[in-house]
């Protein structure tokens, strides 16, 4: 009886397609020729679900859709008819988007996989079958867009064995990049005095709105990507137009953007970039970024980091995140939003918070979808060890258990959640291609077991997802319209659109762009967790770091930091920016923002012979170069007194035309001051090291000399001017690119850091307060440290005074 029933099912079925076909005006003996096929059948079905002609057609209309032969023009339909629909359907526009009656014949591909195998020649013979052959098929489908992938796949197998023979040992290992060997330090100084221009040389924006790169949310309907599979079969995964319209009705057809650091380190530098395309982007087009922490592994995770992140993400001026809404958006927005908190702000609005969300919020969500890829024949629980993965990935075989039965995978899967298997002794991987040319499509692991204490979800899980699993399925939960990351994770694009068309799930659209790279530092979070963890530096803040938290410290402001980003623009164009650029930019700002001041680092001590013991003279000096009208902070008063000190480099005992300086006989402008000659020198005994210098000021100041230089005077007679330590950073490395070095450690600036204990300064900064910015005048920038105390002042030099980047390579923000 059930046999019979299955049977009357299936024939009434295939009566109903039967006469769906006949519908759109198919005559009967080829409708019956398309249910005999039943991938035809289920292409046609679906052309005529895009088009939305269910009730019927005209028979032009209806035979030009059967016409579709290749999945290349099956695809270009879909993206057609999701666009246009029925109502505005063209037939000839239709056949030229389509390809209708193009057939690409097999000699016709071979002479195509030809050409391009010839322009790729060099990059071929240099990486052999370790190369992405993706971006080779890709270049195909750009020339002959309506050939057969499956022939095409087949064809360049064929041609790249005839050019490389059989796989020899070193194929099957993993491309690694070639690592530059450290200069010798005499090359090392030649290089630096030839100055050589870098990559970041030829770096301009490329556009003053460097989000119009940008796809509207609306326009999320064309194919992501092509998957390219070992036996020939591509994936086109694209958002149907039920899909679409779905994620806009839920997101109200605004820009949804993520920013998702993981919480196992400081952030740096780079993340402040992607804090600017990710913030940066939902901002430009009135949508909304999350805060997501990517908090899969709790081995590396810390509360501590967690607090940091949030912290630090609203010192760069991302926090809080608050756009209004009218009362007609209330309840769509609440019910997308059904964690967050909402703030009225009157009768008719509200007011939304930065959106901020865990990964792990979702783990039950992404326990329930792992299921439904087992059920679908997409994921097993395997029981390889790292290293036999690793062994079997190399070899490009599958694992014995990858056939194991759907059931079997079920149980097992559910015995990892009750932690009833061992650490370490069973993962879940997803099905994917153990074969493929693209690394990160080898079966990656989605589940793995560790019976670890996770900082924001407890104790309640004892398996954890992966990145490679979670990220694009939070992303799909979440709604992101745009979800952004940088050029290291556009080999796992495939891997990323598979899952997602796995499960039938919504597709974000993905778009990489090139990491920001700064020169004479670090900035792999592995790299920078060991130099704190070594003590190589004094901890995460160090203003020697590239961290935010140490650029903070060291006196950068969120707006250089920023501008900077700007500046560097959104490109895919990988390459190292000079520090030196990202000092212009916080010298710029601090030019605008510093208050000025005097201070003296190494002393030299100055008697004017004709200034009376007991007098102070109280004098006016400049907080800003321009002054601030009626702002009483625009000046500050500096005491003048019988002895004063300057700078040992600012006095030489042999004159010259090029030094501005005080010299024997020669006469100077004390700053904000009066002129003064130096009519004696006093050495220390027995050396000639001058330790005292005797001049006469010019009162009338009828002298006009060209030097001027910065002083400190005794505030009294025989009161010491106040004392500061200063504190002197340089490059943490030496090496443009220490990151590429084998032994990158031994390429530390042993003078990144000089401490000045006993500098001189004004009285007036003795008011100053920790995070506070001063130019000292003809030094530097600088800023207070935290370790300043009620005893001493503790100042870091944020910059030089004088930039070192060529002005006409300067990105304008």
């Amino acid at each position: 009886m059930p046999v019979e029933e299955d049977s009357n099912a299936k024939a009434k079925k295939d009566g109903e397609v039967l006469e769906q076909f006949l519908k759109i005006g198919l005559d009967e003996r080829t409708a019956q020729n398309v249910l005999a096929n039943s991938k035809v059948t289920v292409n046609l079905l679906e052309v005529i679900r895009e088009a939305e002609i269910q009730e019927g057609c005209g028979k032009a209309t209806g035979n030009l859709l059967y016409t579709i032969k290749s999945n290349p023009q099956l695809e270009a339909a879909f993206g057609y008819l999701s666009v246009v629909g029925s109502d505005k359907f063209d037939a000839d526009i239709f056949e030229d988007k389509c390809g209708i009656g193009i057939d690409i014949s097999p000699d016709v591909i071979k002479v195509t996989v030809e050409r391009v195998l010839q322009n790729n020649m060099e990059l071929i013979l240099a990486q052999r079958y370790r190369m992405n052959v993706g971006g080779l098929l890709g270049q195909v489908r750009e020339l002959q867009p309506w050939a057969d992938g499956k022939i095409v796949k087949e064809e360049m197998d064929t041609q790249l064995k005839k050019i490389l023979g059989e796989r020899l040992p070193e194929d099957e290992e993993k491309l690694v990049k070639k690592k530059k060997e450290k200069k010798p330090k005499a090359e090392e100084t030649k290089a630096a005095a030839d100055t050589p221009k870098m990559d970041s040389d030829k770096i301009t924006p490329e556009d003053s709105n460097p989000f119009a790169i940008f796809p509207k949310p609306q326009e999320n309907i064309t194919v992501h990507t092509e998957i390219f599979f070992s036996d020939g079969s591509i994936w086109r995964p694209r958002n149907s137009r039920e899909k679409l319209q779905k994620h806009l009705y839920a997101t109200g057809g605004k820009v949804f953007t993520r920013f998702p650091p993981e919480p196992n380190g400081y952030l740096h530098v780079g993340h402040a970039k992607a804090m600017f395309v990710d913030f940066g982007l939902a901002q430009e087009t009135g949508g909304y970024c999350y805060l997501r922490y990517d908090d899969t592994n709790p081995d590396a995770e810390k509360l501590e980091y967690i607090e940091h992140i949030q912290e630090i993400i609203g010192w760069m001026g991302w926090k809080p995140f608050k756009v209004g809404f009218d009362d007609a958006s209330l309840f769509l927005y609440h019910t997308f939003f059904s964690n967050n908190v909402f703030e009225c702000n009157g009768s008719d609005s509200f007011v939304l918070e930065m959106q901020i969300t865990f990964s792990s919020d979702y783990f039950q969500e992404l326990y329930d979808l792992a299921v439904q890829l087992i059920k679908r024949g997409h994921a097993y629980v395997d029981h390889q060890t790292s290293d036999e993965i690793k062994e079997y990935r190399e070899k490009k075989l599958d694992s014995p258990w990858r056939d194991r039965p759907v059931a079997e995978s079920l149980k097992l899967f559910d015995d990892m959640r009750r932690g009833m298997i061992e650490e370490g002794k069973a993962t879940l991987r997803m099905k994917q291609d153990m074969k493929n040319d693209n690394f990160n499509m080898y079966d990656l692991i989605a589940y793995r077991i560790k019976f670890t204490t996770h900082p924001h979800a407890g104790d309640k899980w004892c398996i954890y997802p992966s990145y490679d699993y979670t990220h694009c399925i939070v992303d799909s939960l979440e709604n992101i319209t745009h979800s952004l990351c940088t050029l290291e994770f556009e080999s796992r694009r495939a891997s990323y659109y598979w899952l997602l068309e796995a499960l039938d799930m919504y597709l974000p659209y993905v778009w990489e762009y090139s990491r920001l790279n700064v020169s004479n530092t670090v900035l792999s979070k592995r790299k920078l967790n060991r130099l704190v963890t070594e003590n190589w530096v004094d901890g995460w803040d160090d203003p020697r770091l590239m961290t935010l938290a140490a650029l903070r410290r060291r006196g950068a402001s969120p707006e250089a930091l920023n501008a900077f980003c700007r500046g560097v623009g959104i490109t895919r164009s990988d390459n190292i920016i000079r520090m030196d650029l990202l000092e212009h930019f916080i010298r710029d700002d601090l030019n605008k923002n510093a208050r000025r001041s005097m201070v003296v680092l190494n002393p030299l001590k100055v008697i004017i012979t004709n200034f009376k013991d007991s007098v102070v003279e109280e004098l006016e000096a400049k907080s800003w170069p321009e002054g601030k009208d009626g702002d009483p902070s625009s000046t500050y008063k500096v005491p003048l007194t019988r002895v004063v000190y300057i700078e040992k480099s600012d006095f030489r005992l042999v004159n010259s035309k090029e030094f501005y300086g005080l010299s024997p006989g020669k006469s100077v402008l004390l700053r904000y001051a009066y002129p003064i000659k130096c009519i004696d020198v006093i050495f220390k005994e027995n050396t000639q090291e001058v330790i005292e210098i005797h001049a006469e000021y010019d009162q009338a100041k009828t002298t006009k000399p060209k030097g001027v230089l910065h002083w400190v005077a005794e505030p009294s007679a025989g009161v010491d001017p106040l004392k500061i330590e200063v504190r002197l950073f340089d490059k943490l490395f030496l090496s443009e690119n220490p990151g590429e070095l084998d032994d990158w450690l031994a390429d530390l600036n042993p003078n990144s850091k000089v401490v000045i204990e006993d500098a001189l300064a004004v009285p007036a900064l003795k008011h100053a307060k920790i995070g506070d910015k001063f130019q000292f005048e003809r030094i530097g920038y600088f800023c207070v440290d935290r370790d300043t105390t009620a005893e001493k002042l503790v100042f870091n030099r944020t910059v030089t005074l004088r930039s070192s980047y060529p002005k006409d390579l300067v990105p304008q923000s």
